[in-house]
């Protein structure tokens, strides 16, 4: 049994596929986490867990872009579908009210820090990180309100959102898409928290950190429709796809694939409570 604990079925790249690609990873025992970006895909999220009895779950939040919108043009992304709605204030009612409507859903996700995309001036770039760590601590309380962990997408922002996680108690989750250093990565499992790799693993250099940081630390995850392994090049990413990353993980770190995928499964287990 594999968890791929950040996908993103829900998104409009899997409209005409989705359920036959949850029932075919599910056949083959891999158990997926739907991730949303915003209220929609959230919802999307939500509803898609709803329909299967087990192995199928979902995260609900603000990602970080969307929560500074006001201040970067974003472009319509056709993966993820026509959600480029205004969010602009997070309204943690409104997804409190959308977690009360499933025990499907096991974090608050993906939220955190992105300075990829920003603001040329000085002043408006410090509004728009601001905004976001505003947005952030928002999102921190909603999930010690849910008893939930989190998910975290952190893009060029690392130390800032370490330091945030620093000032809180009672949360815990996993750093998806981990691209950060060797010492990043030991603040973060000092604060108990996991690190999520993926397909991205083949493109940036994380060898150290995969080899030097706990296999009770790591996840893994696919971030579908996106990162598609190279192995699979110029296909829509998919959960299956996942096995690459545990066979590269394992090749690191000298062990077997069925270690991996049994020690990451057992980890993903214990923190969503799944």
């Amino acid at each position: 049994m594999i968890v791929d604990t950040h996908s993103h079925v829900q998104f409009h790249a899997f409209d005409k596929d989705a359920d036959q690609v949850i029932e075919k990873n599910l056949a083959q025992h891999i158990w997926m986490i739907n991730v949303g970006t915003n209220y929609q895909t959230s919802q999307k999220a939500v509803e898609l867990a709803g329909k299967y009895a087990q192995g199928l779950y979902a995260a609900i939040g603000l990602h970080p872009m969307y929560a500074a919108s006001e201040f970067i043009k974003l472009k319509t992304d056709p993966d993820e579908g026509e959600f480029l709605l205004p969010e602009q204030d997070f309204d943690k009612e409104k997804y409190l009210a959308l977690a009360s409507r499933s025990k499907k859903v096991v974090a608050v996700g993906e939220i955190g820090l992105d300075y990829y995309y920003k603001p040329k001036s000085k002043e408006k770039l410090t509004q728009f990180k601001e905004k976001q760590k505003k947005v952030f601590l928002e999102q921190l309380d909603l999930a010690k309100e849910l008893n939930v962990p989190v998910i975290l997408h952190c893009r060029m922002a690392h130390d800032d959102v370490i330091e945030i996680l620093q000032t809180q108690e009672g949360i815990t989750g996993v750093v998806h898409c981990f691209t950060g250093t060797l010492e990043q990565a030991k603040k973060y499992t000092a604060l108990g928290f996991y690190l999520g790799f993926n397909g991205i693993i083949f493109k940036f250099n994380v060898d150290e950190v995969i080899k030097n940081i706990p296999l009770d630390n790591m996840l893994v995850e696919t971030d579908c429709p996106y990162l598609t392994p190279p192995q699979e090049a110029g296909k829509r990413n998919e959960p299956m796809f996942i096995k690459h990353t545990i066979e590269k993980i394992a090749e690191l770190r000298g062990v077997d694939f069925q270690e991996v995928a049994k020690k990451t499964t057992e980890n993903a287990k214990k923190l969503f409570k799944i």
